[in-house]
C-alpha cells in the first residue's frame, strides 16, 4: 500500500508564488506516490476573527486554487476540514492529554498573540491540538511542512507516542517532509522574512492572482543586495531569493540559472523573472476561471465523504480505547 501524506492551507488571505512553490508544487507532485488527503482547513482559520460570508467564498476559491494548481480529485483526497466533524471531536481528546507547557512554548501563538497573549483567544493557543487532530486522524505518514510548522508537527509526534504509550497502539507518528527547495521564499521587500499572505506590505508578495503589470511591477521593485553578481550566495538573501523563484518557475538547475545570468545585471535577472512569473501564472489563472460551484461542491462533497470514512474509523478506534463506547 502507498503511504499516506496530508496537508492543507487556510482560507484566508490571497496565496502567494511562495505559497505555490513552497507547498502546491509538491502536494500535484506529491499525489503520484501517495495516497494524498488535502484539506482546506476552515477550523484553523476562526482562531482570529473572520467574516462569515468573506469565509464561505475564500473557502471556494481555494478549492479551486487546488484544482487549478493541478490537484486531481481522482487520485487525491480534496475536502472541507468543516464537512468532517471528527476533526473537531478528536481534537477534544487530544486537548486533555496534551499538557499546558507545551502549547505555552509554541512560537507561532506568541507570533500571532502580537504581544497580548492574555487577550487572544483560547482556539489560538489551541489551534497546534487542532493541526495534530487533522494529522492523526488519517494514519498520516508524511506531512509537507514549512519551517514554521516543525514545531507544530513535532507537538503532533508526542501526542501520538503518548496516547499510544497510555491507551495502545493507535495513531502512526507522522514524518516531516521538506522539500530540499523552494520550502521557504522571502518577502520581495525585506528578505529577512517569509513571503506572507498577511503581510502588510503587499509588495513583498507576488499573489497568485495578480494581473501582469501588479507582478511586473512588484518583481522591479524587489530590493537587492550590494554587489553584482547573480548567484545562490547564502550571505545575498535577496538575490538568492530572486533566483529561487526563477529556478523553481523555469524547471532549469541551480548552475544553469547561474550561468545564464553571468555578465547580467539584476535589472535583467528581475526583467526575466517578471516574464517567467507572468507567463507561468496565465495558464494556472485561466484554469481557476473554469470551476463553477456547482461542479466545486460536488467535487468537496466527495472528498468528505471519503475523509469520513477514514477519519470515523480512526475515531471509532480512539473512543473504543478512551473508554466510550
Amino acid at each position: 500500500m502507498k503511504k499516506r501524506i496530508f496537508s492543507g492551507a487556510q482560507p484566508t488571505g490571497e496565496l502567494h508564488i511562495g505559497n505555490y512553490l513552497g507547498a502546491l508544487k509538491n502536494w500535484v507532485a506529491l499525489q503520484d506516490k501517495y495516497e494524498s488527503f488535502y484539506c482546506i482547513v476552515n477550523l484553523h482559520a476562526v482562531t482570529l476573527p473572520q467574516d462569515p460570508k468573506t469565509l464561505r467564498q475564500k473557502t471556494l476559491d481555494l478549492a479551486r486554487i487546488y484544482l487549478a494548481a493541478g490537484l486531481d480529485p481522482e487520485r487525491s483526497t480534496i475536502f472541507i476540514q468543516s464537512d468532517v466533524p471528527a476533526h473537531a471531536e478528536l481534537t477534544w481528546v487530544l486537548s486533555c492529554i496534551a499538557r499546558m507547557g507545551e502549547l505555552e512554548r509554541m512560537t507561532q501563538f506568541k507570533d500571532k498573540g502580537k504581544g497580548n497573549t492574555e487577550r487572544a483567544g483560547v482556539g489560538l493557543f489551541t489551534y497546534p491540538i487542532l493541526m495534530a487532530a487533522d494529522i492523526l486522524l488519517y494514519q498520516t505518514d508524511l506531512v509537507p511542512v514549512g519551517q514554521d510548522q516543525k514545531q507544530h508537527l513535532e507537538l503532533t509526534r508526542d501526542l501520538a507516542e503518548r496516547f499510544n504509550r497510555d491507551f495502545g497502539e493507535t495513531f502512526k507518528v507522522p514524518e516531516p517532509y521538506i522539500p530540499p527547495v523552494g520550502a521557504n521564499i522571502l518577502s520581495l521587500q525585506d528578505p529577512t522574512k517569509k513571503m506572507s499572505k498577511s503581510d502588510e506590505n503587499a509588495a513583498g508578495a507576488i499573489f497568485l492572482l495578480d494581473d501582469a503589470d501588479t507582478i511586473t511591477k512588484k518583481i522591479k521593485r524587489a530590493v537587492t543586495d550590494s554587489g553584482t553578481e547573480i548567484n545562490f550566495d547564502e550571505n545575498r538573501p535577496a538575490i538568492r531569493n530572486l533566483l529561487t523563484i526563477y529556478q523553481l518557475l523555469t524547471g532549469k538547475t541551480a548552475d544553469e540559472c547561474v550561468a545564464h545570468f553571468v555578465g547580467k545585471g539584476y535589472g535583467q535577472l528581475k526583467g526575466e523573472l517578471a516574464e517567467a512569473t507572468v507567463e507561468f501564472l496565465r495558464p494556472f489563472q485561466e484554469r481557476v476561471k473554469q470551476y463553477d460551484d456547482d461542479s466545486l461542491r460536488k467535487i468537496l462533497d466527495d472528498g468528505a465523504d471519503k475523509a469520513s470514512s477514514v477519519a470515523s474509523t480512526t475515531l471509532k478506534t480512539v473512543y473504543e480505547r478512551m473508554g466510550f463506547n
